[in-house]
């Protein structure tokens, strides 16, 4: 079985996935459907390029996504700092891929309190942890497809790169002050 990982080579995920003795190839550029075709599996997480149906139709149900937010809530980019900002619950979830944006059936996700303290870079840190574990937890049922699909109800948010403004201390902002 050949993974396709969309995000970054040195992901705790994908070093993961290579002690488990899986064949996993890492990309961070723009997908095409001639090169995607030569893999059984399609795992994203901190790919920032949404993927067109001709990629995803090779992948039916083994195309899944690690996202940062509780979802509903906080599709798109950013889900730390609008997790703060709207005061919207925050967690991680792992999900599947559909064509609209983190809108795919949930597979697994975990509510996490991260207190009033601390950066935007202290708690994206402590979300990667956790998506991290919760992704070792549940691999070996994603792949074998001992899955229960959870339909994403039609409220939450979504927000895109454009909407997130410039912070004076960027990422060094306490979650306090947002």
């Amino acid at each position: 079985m050949k993974i396709l990982f969309l995000g970054p080579d040195d992901s705790p995920v994908v070093l993961y996935l290579r002690y488990r003795g899986e064949d996993v190839t890492t990309v961070r550029y723009a997908l095409t459907p001639e090169y995607a075709k030569q893999f059984d599996w399609l795992i994203s997480y901190g790919y920032r390029c949404i993927l067109k149906k001709d990629v995803l139709d090779l992948f039916p149900d083994r195309a899944i996504n690690l996202h940062t937010s509780f979802l509903p809530w906080n599709r798109g980019a950013d889900p730390n700092y609008w997790s703060w900002k709207d005061d919207t619950p925050k967690g991680v979830t792992i999900h599947y891929i559909d064509e609209g944006i983190d809108t795919g059936d949930i597979i697994a996700r975990e509510s996490v309190d991260l207190f009033n303290k601390g950066t935007l870079r202290a708690t994206y840190a402590e979300l990667h942890v956790r998506m991290q574990c919760l992704f070792v937890c549940n691999w070996h049922n994603i792949k074998s497809g001992d899955v229960k699909r959870i339909p994403q109800p039609k409220f939450g948010s979504c927000h895109r790169s454009k909407d997130m403004p410039n912070l004076e201390n960027g990422w060094d902002t306490l979650v306090k002050d947002i």
